[in-house]
């Protein structure tokens, strides 16, 4: 294993499953101090025993996104803590789905666009504002193959949030890359979380429903998604800037 990330300090928001989860382990297992935040300190809690039983560091900080305070309040405890904020990735999201548009719940669609949309405005604006005064650094925003790469039906609402942090994410980079800060985006198709699962589904049956309908034949595990939100943040990835990377096995080819 390599170490690109040691004496980083790298703020994961939506850390306590699925992706964040993933991409927290990530990090942290290439050197990098990581902050794991979101709205329930249970889950974040069993991200960070697994950190630390692979010998890794990590704080645990309950926030909730959609609240500019409470995301401001997080940026200053990560530099307050760790002293820096090199690396940001912000994956805190939620869905609401299972009808066509015209029975979509106002109130689901608010909750998708102040978490998923406005929850990735608040990051942007104090982390950039942070790296900013720091000389710089990289976010990476999870957004989805759903929206602007792909489309199907049921999903009016998750499809017009999701499309929305892959054109925040573009503007965001041309903004401020001269300020030092590289902003891109990572869009995962179907991926080994809950989120996957269609009400009723199992493991099993999404295994054998993604044979046929992915080009792959299975979904994205969550290590592979981290690798390439690990590559984006990375030197690696100097010259890359605004970019939304799709990882969904073709689904959007």
């Amino acid at each position: 294993m390599s170490a690109r990330f040691t004496d980083q300090t790298v703020l994961v928001t939506g850390a306590g499953t699925g992706i964040g989860r993933a991409v927290a382990v990530a990090f942290a297992a290439e050197g990098a101090s990581v902050v794991l935040a979101g709205r329930g300190a249970a889950p974040l809690e069993e991200t960070h025993a697994l950190i630390a039983a692979a010998g890794g560091r990590s704080l645990v900080v309950t926030a909730d996104v959609s609240r500019a305070d409470d995301v401001q309040a997080l940026v200053r405890t990560t530099v307050d803590h760790f002293g820096r904020l090199d690396v940001a990735v912000n994956n805190a999201g939620i869905f609401r789905g299972g009808a066509p548009l015209a029975d979509l719940p106002v109130a689901d669609w608010q909750a998708m666009l102040d978490i998923n949309v406005t929850g990735v405005l608040h990051c942007l604006q104090a982390e950039i504002a942070q790296m900013r005064r720091a000389g710089g650094g990289a976010i990476v925003n999870i957004s989805s193959n759903l929206g602007a790469h792909t489309r199907i039906p049921n999903v009016a609402g998750y499809l017009t949030s999701k499309a929305a942090v892959s054109a925040l994410t573009r503007a965001a980079a041309l903004d401020h890359i001269q300020d030092g800060v590289r902003i891109n985006a990572v869009s995962p198709g179907a991926a080994d979380t809950t989120m996957s699962l269609r009400p009723g589904e199992s493991a099993a049956d999404r295994t054998s429903r993604m044979k046929e309908e992915s080009p792959l034949g299975r979904v994205s595990s969550t290590e592979e998604v981290a690798a390439a939100v690990l590559y984006l943040a990375s030197a690696d990835a100097g010259s890359v800037v605004g970019t939304d990377l799709v990882i969904d096995g073709g689904a959007a080819a």
